[in-house]
């Protein structure tokens, strides 16, 4: 008796946890959005997010049907990234494109990612210009392409860069 009493206590802990938790997650939505709360959309939210943990790596295809494909105009592609990207220079070498799109189709859409280096030069009020060791970024990029049996030809106006993050930088100064 004294056992079922404690687990009568620990499933209603859980079940006053859950409820609790329920309405500060309504609220805060309320709060920060200045809109009444869809509480079904929020709930479902919640369950998909759960259920994708007990899930893991047995439904996530985005990642494991992804296919690298050759870049058939790779300095074409370094340039517009360079001129876009705000960066000094594209490391050819480290153009990837990926797609999960059927090659089979005339126009697909890619993600192509780079590693791009930028000179910083100070020196501003002073006599000496000083050119520090350059930063290194990385340039993550959408665009759509022309697929063939030797790779992908990348339309130029459509590359969108969508981030560039500083992986180094020399932090000391002069």
């Amino acid at each position: 008796m004294i056992f079922l009493s404690r687990i009568l206590k620990v499933i209603l802990f859980i079940i006053f946890f859950g409820l609790f938790f329920e309405a500060g997650l309504i609220s805060s939505y309320t709060i920060v959005t200045s809109q009444p709360p869809d509480v079904g959309k929020l709930v479902n939210m919640q369950l998909e997010e759960i259920s994708s943990f007990f899930n893991l790596g047995s439904n996530s295809n985005v990642l494991s049907n992804q296919a690298t494909i050759t870049i058939l105009n790779p300095y074409d592609v370094a340039a517009t990234l360079n001129s876009t990207g705000a960066v000094n220079s594209i490391d050819v070498k480290s153009l990837v494109a990926m797609t999960s799109d059927d090659t089979s189709n005339d126009v697909i859409s890619v993600n192509i990612t780079a590693t791009g280096y930028k000179d910083t030069t100070s020196g501003g009020n002073t006599s000496a210009i000083v050119i520090s060791p350059s930063s290194t970024y990385s340039i993550t990029a959408t665009a759509m392409g022309k697929p063939s049996k030797k790779g992908i030809t990348i339309d130029l106006s459509t590359i969108k860069i969508t981030s560039v993050r500083k992986l180094y930088g020399n932090t000391t100064s002069p």
